[in-house]
């Protein structure tokens, strides 16, 4: 009797520590998708799941991947947000949402961005595709090589639109983890949290696009990314949301209604306020005291934070996490404001990096003239011979 007595308990025990074990299994969040997925955005830490990795069609939502691609060219050079993009047939034979966008008509970059983005204009989409990409499959083939690098495993492109197609599909786990990357680049919040937008405004053909994420407006935090709908795909969404330095990305593919897409989501990204917080390990501009400067017109330089750094930590539990300060001897003259000079770097207790920040100099250091130079060189010498440990 008192075996079985205690072969219950450790059954009992199991099935908490296994249940303890699943993301959010005892959340009881009312998901209405097909798959969902909630995630900490600096982390990438799965918060909570349901049918993650079932492969679906995410209609719009692909734009994300197209906006990416876009944004990197921008970034490394490639093009600028001037250049003159030209319609082609292909782009204004796509349909669904679209600006109109006729054969021949010049737009430029930036505008075309903002009518993906803001509009999820598909002839723009395709117009931008061609122009980075040379032709329509080479920058299709383009997304999925990306994505292949970013571990979207389960993600194969047909299109940059989302338009139906039967090779064209994704999860809502590869849907964060692309979410995640473009949070991080340069100017991608900025396309995605923006409400209204006029193409060709002041023309005959002018458009007044506005976003179609809602919850853009109805949903404190939310600045962006992308919603989606074809009658294949239903209604889908990835959102990020950020409160007291604490983002996270949310999830939902095939939702049958608008409002249990939005529903889902905002469930899904109130359970992580709730749950989790950001804490903060180094404020912007955070001191790490003067460090020696050889050659310098000063002795020394103050070295501060270049950003401000958050981890995220569950309520009620306490943050363990090591902290280590890199940085050099010395530096040598002439030194710039905001000169990378080392970093702060903090591990988890595998010892994986899970967190840093540069540190940077909080002022300009000239080099110092010959007779200053001779100075500190004489100094440096009777210091070696003299003071040597």
């Amino acid at each position: 009797m008192i075996h079985r007595f205690r072969s219950g308990i450790f059954l009992i025990v199991v099935l908490v520590v296994l249940i303890a074990s699943v993301p959010c299994a005892s959340a009881g969040l009312p998901i209405k998708a097909k798959s969902a997925i909630l995630i900490e955005a600096q982390t990438g830490e799965v918060l909570y799941e349901h049918n993650p990795d079932e492969k679906l069609p995410i209609a719009s939502v692909t734009k994300i991947m197209t906006l990416v691609l876009a944004l990197e060219a921008l970034n490394e050079g490639k093009v600028s947000m001037d250049d003159v993009v030209v319609g082609s047939y292909l782009a204004k034979s796509m349909g669904g949402t679209q600006i109109w966008l006729e054969e021949g008509e010049q737009m430029s970059f930036r505008d075309m961005l903002y009518a993906v983005a803001v509009g999820s204009a598909n002839d723009c989409a395709v117009a931008i595709g061609e122009y980075l990409g040379g032709s329509f499959d080479a920058f299709v083939e383009h997304m999925n090589r990306k994505a292949q690098e970013l571990g979207m495993v389960n993600t194969h492109y047909a299109n940059p639109t989302g338009l139906d197609a039967p090779d064209h599909y994704s999860t809502a786990r590869d849907i964060a983890i692309l979410s995640r990357y473009a949070v991080q680049l340069p100017l991608f919040l900025d396309l995605v949290s923006t409400w209204e937008y006029w193409v060709r405004q002041d023309t005959p053909q002018e458009v007044w696009l506005t976003s179609f994420n809602k919850l853009l407006k109805q949903y404190p935090g939310c600045d962006g990314i992308k919603t989606g709908y074809t009658s294949t795909a239903g209604y889908c969404l990835s959102a990020t949301a950020k409160r007291n330095g604490l983002r996270l990305i949310a999830v939902a593919l095939g939702s049958s209604t608008r409002d249990d897409r939005n529903n889902t989501i905002k469930a899904l990204l109130d359970y992580g306020f709730q749950m989790y917080k950001a804490e903060k390990l180094v404020s912007q501009g955070e001191s790490f005291g003067r460090l020696p400067v050889i050659l310098g017109v000063t002795d020394s330089v103050e070295l501060v934070s270049c950003s401000e750094l958050r981890y995220p930590v569950k309520k009620g539990t306490e943050l363990t996490l090591t902290k280590k300060v890199n940085l050099p001897e010395t530096v040598t003259a002439p030194i710039a404001k905001d000169q990378v000079i080392g970093e702060v770097v903090f591990t988890d207790r595998s010892g994986k990096v899970v967190a840093k920040t540069e540190i940077v100099a909080a002022e300009s250091i000239e080099r110092a003239g010959f007779f200053k130079i001779i100075k500190q060189t004489v100094h440096q010498l009777l210091k070696a011979l003299f003071f040597r440990k």
